[in-house]
């Protein structure tokens, strides 16, 4: 029987706390959640790799290094509601829960939210809600947000979420050129982000993040 608890030390240690990632409530939830639950079957052996996981379908979980520091910078408090986008099996949302008053983990894949509903309810993860419907939609009913995470690469970011997250709201996000990507921190004032780059990163673009093709002749 594989030794997960000492599989979640050895990531913390070694992809985690070395990317400059000392939050407590970070390194706490990433040893505490077993990551190997929200992995499909076949890929359990493979949960604490640090590198994008596939889950089938052009997703991806992202590795450890990039999602803790996204956490990082996003710096959830016991206050804020949170958006998780494209969360995935859960495995993101369930990470938050214990940092945030709530998230809301929104999820078009009607296969990967299943996973993550039964994977949530296993983990005990009480405070996510699942919500099934297009990622570019967001989540209008339980809108403004304190803060948005997207689980995969975007290159472009729509006026829809910009509408949904509360004034002075956070949003991280990994910003995609080609094969080459960027994750940046946006905060809202008014009509627009302001973005700032935070590190270099790459994933698969989430479905409807991708730049409208210009037409040509």
């Amino acid at each position: 029987m594989a030794d997960f608890a000492a599989r979640r030390r050895t990531m913390v240690d070694t992809q985690v706390r070395p990317s400059d990632v000392t939050k407590f409530p970070i390194i706490e939830a990433m040893l505490r959640v077993p990551r190997e639950e929200f992995v499909p079957d076949d890929k359990v052996e493979a949960a604490y790799v640090g590198e994008n996981l596939p889950l089938g379908g052009g997703r991806v979980l992202l590795d450890p290094r990039t999602l803790s520091k996204m956490l990082d910078a996003l710096d959830i408090t016991p206050r804020d509601l949170v958006l998780d986008i494209g969360c995935g099996t859960g495995y993101s949302s369930a990470l938050m829960q214990s940092m945030a008053q709530a998230v809301i983990g929104l999820e078009q894949d009607e296969t990967l939210a299943k996973t993550a509903e039964a994977a949530l309810a296993s983990a005990g993860a009480e405070t996510v809600v699942l919500v099934t419907g297009a990622l570019t939609a967001g989540a209008p009913d339980n809108a403004p947000y304190d803060a948005m995470i997207l689980q995969g690469g975007i290159e472009t970011f729509p006026q829809t979420l910009i509408g949904q997250l509360a004034e002075g709201g956070r949003v991280c996000a990994l910003f995609m050129d080609g094969a080459l990507g960027v994750v940046r921190l946006g905060v809202r004032k008014g009509d627009v982000i302001g973005w700032r780059d935070i590190f270099n990163a790459a994933a698969p673009v989430l479905p409807g993040f991708e730049k409208a093709q210009a037409f040509s002749l």
